[in-house]
């Protein structure tokens, strides 16, 4: 199924939705950035204090707190009510101008941000406007900074989880028999951006087993299950923690950044 295929579209549309339903659980578990990520993206960008910058995608605001702290004219999107909510309060005050909208149905002038950056979310944008979006948002010569992180746990529980996925998922586990296109190669196909600049980032953590039940629970998949099989899926997790008090594992975090050209 390709990217631009109406269903897949469509199963994109109604998954990215579901995250504004446990806001506060996703604002609980899920993880900031690492400052040297950041300090590396405004360095790249060659932004400063003052220089307009567009947040896609904020959530409960793990990134937008970090960017709030250099004086940006800094605008912050999500399509989820409840989670510009749980950002706002964590950036009070006029620091950001935070809009209710999705990327696609964004309004701004041509060439009004000199940085579009966009954490663990630009993965949900239709691909048709995505990137072509940025260009047009972005002066001549600014850059679109995609990051993303991820938890990989210590074996055995890393592997029995991937193992309960691909059990209650409906594709088989085919997800993980086929890598996707990396966002370095996505970014250099369009013609759009100069070369990708990547930078890779991986820290050792321990973090409470109780923490790691809430989590996987915010993921798009688990969210998508029906009643039944997405508490089959907490009860099965449940048992594999056990006991655990914590939970060893490495958070891989990427930035992937590209000066328009267009």
């Amino acid at each position: 199924m390709s990217m631009a295929d109406p269903d897949d579209r469509g199963k994109r549309h109604r998954q990215r939705k579901l995250f504004d339903s446990v806001a506060e659980l996703y604002d609980s578990t899920r993880s900031g950035y690492p400052g040297e990520i950041v300090a590396a993206m405004v360095a790249t960008s060659g932004v400063r204090a003052g220089s307009r910058v567009l947040e896609v995608g904020c959530g409960t605001g793990q990134l937008t707190r970090d960017l709030a702290t250099y004086g940006f004219e800094l605008t912050a999107i999500d399509l989820g009510a409840a989670m510009v909510g749980a950002a706002r309060r964590h950036v009070p005050g006029q620091a950001v101008a935070f809009q209710v909208s999705s990327y696609e149905d964004f309004e701004a002038p041509d060439h009004t941000f000199d940085l579009v950056a966009s954490a663990t979310a630009f993965h949900w944008i239709d691909p048709e406007v995505a990137w072509a979006k940025a260009v047009r948002l972005l002066v001549p010569g600014g850059w679109l900074a995609v990051l993303s992180t991820g938890e990989h746990y210590d074996d055995p529980l890393g592997a029995a989880l991937m193992d309960i996925w691909v059990r209650h998922g409906d594709d088989g586990g085919a997800w993980t028999r086929a890598a996707p296109p990396t966002v370095a190669e996505s970014m250099s196909r369009t013609g759009l951006f100069g070369t990708p600049v990547v930078r890779l980032h991986t820290e050792r953590r321990s973090i409470p087993a109780e923490r790691v039940l809430g989590l996987e629970q915010t993921r798009a998949t688990s969210l998508s299950y029906d009643t039944q099989t997405r508490e089959s899926f907490r009860d099965e997790l449940a048992a594999l923690l056990g006991s655990s008090v914590d939970v060893g594992m490495a958070q891989e975090t990427s930035l992937t950044m590209g000066q328009s050209v267009a």
